[in-house]
Parts: structure tokens; sequence; C-alpha cells
């Protein structure tokens, strides 16, 4: 059954790449920066090590709902094309979205997010029209 959604676990699994960087990322900066860890991070998106530990926890909000949307087209028999389509589009909207955090560009970080939430909408709509 997976194997004409091929795209779409690919993206799954480029997503749990983009997870595990932005994870070593945000313990990187943390380590770099002396953060005691479990103390609280000042809510500053000046501050590099609060972007970097948003762009984890907003990944983490986020990732449930791709799973689900993904499961529900893989059962529903949604269009496997459009189910890559929506797939990689989430994964490259929520890349785009870690790299404008890490860099402090608000404007594009917040297109990227929106992009990738309408991605996650697609899913859903492919999953509805299987």
């Amino acid at each position: 059954m997976f194997e004409a959604y091929a795209g779409a676990v690919a993206a799954l699994g480029y997503v749990a790449v983009l997870m595990l960087v932005q994870l070593v990322v945000a313990d990187v900066v943390g380590i770099r920066q002396r953060h005691v860890p479990g103390s609280p991070v000042e809510a500053n998106h000046n501050s590099v090590l609060f972007r970097v530990g948003r762009t984890v926890g907003n990944t983490n909000e986020s990732i449930a709902i791709f799973i689900c949307a993904l499961l529900f087209c893989f059962y529903a028999a949604g269009s496997p094309t459009y189910t890559s389509y929506c797939a990689w589009g989430f994964a490259v909207f929520r890349t785009l979205y870690a790299v404008c955090y890490y860099a402090n560009l608000q404007t594009l970080r917040s297109v990227s997010f929106a992009l990738a939430l309408l991605s996650l909408v697609g899913l859903v709509g492919v999953g509805w029209a299987g």
C-alpha cells in the first residue's frame, strides 16, 4: 500500500531529519551560551536561544497534525501524487520556517508558517477527497 505513497513517505523521513537537526542546533546553541538545562529562556526574539527553542517547540506542535493527515491520506486512498505534493510542501516550508526563525526574518518566517499550514490543510483535503 505504501509504495504508491513513496514520495510522501520520503517527505516524512525528511521531516524526521529536519526535527533532528533542529534539536541538535538548539542543544548546541544552549551549550555554547552556557544555558542551564531546564531553566527558563527569556521570551525575546532578539535571543538566538529563544528562537532556536521556539523552532523546536513549533515543529513539535505541528508534527502530530502532519502525521495524522498523512495517515488519513494513506488509509482514505487519497491521491498519492497530491499527498506527496502536500507532504513535500509542508517539509520545504517548515525548513524555510526554521531558517527564517534562526535568522530572525519575521515576515518571511510568518509567510513560510502560513504556507506549511496550507500544506496541512491540503493534506486533509486530499484525504477527504480520497
